[in-house]
């Protein structure tokens, strides 16, 4: 994912990028400001953290002009905590509006949040998964096995994908527990043991058998 950083102040622009680039952005950093909207423009990123107090102009007329011509991610980092600039920067187009001094891990939470919300994050993301000729299709929620399909429920379609990820590995049943946590009160031992048993069935349905390798105290290997 690739991130445009437009801050004039180079100690914090610097930190930005050391930032970003721990957490596996890429990034650029220009430090010219003559036409920020064509940078965007030229350099085409997944998402613009963008200063509403730059040199030349402002940001929310920069984000009007990318809005022109592009849907790309904008968030505005700033010093300005007036909510009424705050709204300006919602009505000019931004999907997001921090101000200074940031937190690191909430800026980090908050890029991925508008990432993943403006769906590139998905567009990035690999959706179709193959081993031993059985193929997991994220976007559609099902297996294909020889032309015949099986749709998968959310968690099933959860508890492979975490499989197929790690392919000749055995991934532990905690670490599946916690994949499911996130939209459930409660996941225990036994409900994942359930969850394991219908996605059998499912692909035993397909003509598929033993694809899914227990053992104990290790965990599920594909």
């Amino acid at each position: 994912m690739q991130i445009l950083i437009v801050e004039d102040d180079p100690v914090i622009r610097r930190e930005l990028k050391v930032l970003l680039e721990n957490a596996d952005y890429q990034t650029t950093a220009p430090d010219a400001f003559e036409d920020v909207a064509e940078q965007v423009f030229l350099s085409n990123p997944d998402l613009v953290l963008l200063d509403v107090n730059l040199p030349r102009a402002s940001g929310f007329d920069i984000c009007t002009r990318i809005r022109e011509r592009m849907e790309v991610p904008v968030i505005f980092l700033t010093s300005r905590t007036d909510s009424m600039d705050e709204l300006t920067g919602i009505l000019k187009g931004g999907d997001d509006y921090i101000t200074k001094p940031y937190q690191a891990p909430i800026l980090l939470a908050r890029i991925g949040a508008v990432l993943k919300r403006t769906g590139r994050m998905q567009e990035k993301e690999k959706t179709l998964f193959t081993q031993k000729n059985v193929t997991l299709d994220i976007l559609k929620c099902s297996l294909s096995y020889e032309g015949r399909v099986t749709e998968l429920t959310k968690n099933e379609m959860k508890i492979l994908h975490l499989l197929f990820l790690h392919a000749g590995e055995f991934v532990p049943r905690l670490d599946l527990i916690e994949e499911l946590w996130e939209n459930q009160i409660f996941i225990d031992d036994n409900t994942l043991s359930v969850h394991i048993t219908r996605i059998r069935e499912k692909l035993k349905g397909m003509g598929v058998s033993d694809f899914i390798e227990t053992r104990r105290g290790m965990g599920y290997r594909i």
